[in-house]
């Protein structure tokens, strides 16, 4: 495939040379001010290749995305960028929690931990500091001289900086 920049065909050497992905956070970011969206993840791959996930306080519809779409494509396109693959997309259900202000959305929203050790927690997401979530948590256990096993309420408190991912519980 032969890289075209500007109308022009550029050198074969020019084949690796990558969108920049600042450009495209800037140009997005000009685009959503103003709104309660914001940037999840932006990802410039060999080829450009570009993909964006985007969420919000309230909510990002597929109007929202063909919308921004258009906008970059045609800023890109603008400014010379003429060969490009570009998706955007909302953060889904099933994809984890990574920033805090995602974190603070799902508040009182059933999730699961990973830890990076490998231990997971499931239970209610109470609270969100700067550094730690507070998850609310039922073990059944049997207190002494009992019967049967009781079920007990536990909040545990995990610091953001051991968890490996977040995602939350989708029941149906």
């Amino acid at each position: 495939m032969q890289r075209v920049r500007g109308g022009q065909m550029l050198p074969s050497y020019y084949e690796n040379v990558m969108i920049d992905r600042t450009l495209v956070i800037e140009l997005l970011e000009k685009k959503i001010a103003g709104t309660d969206m914001f940037i999840v993840d932006v990802e410039v791959k060999a080829g450009d290749i570009i993909s964006i996930v985007l969420d919000s306080d309230t909510v990002v519809n597929i109007d929202n995305c063909v919308d921004i779409n258009k906008f970059l494509c045609n800023s890109l396109e603008s400014l010379g960028e003429d060969v490009f693959e570009l998706t955007v997309y909302s953060a889904g259900l099933s994809e984890p929690l990574k920033l805090k202000r995602q974190y603070i959305k799902h508040t009182g929203k059933e999730v699961e931990v990973l830890r990076k050790s490998g231990e997971k927690r499931k239970g209610i997401l109470r609270r969100v500091e700067d550094d730690f979530i507070e998850i609310e948590y039922s073990v059944k256990e049997k207190a002494p001289g009992a019967k049967r096993k009781e079920t007990v309420q536990f909040n545990e408190e995990i610091e953001l900086e051991s968890i490996k991912s977040t995602k939350l519980v989708i029941k149906i």
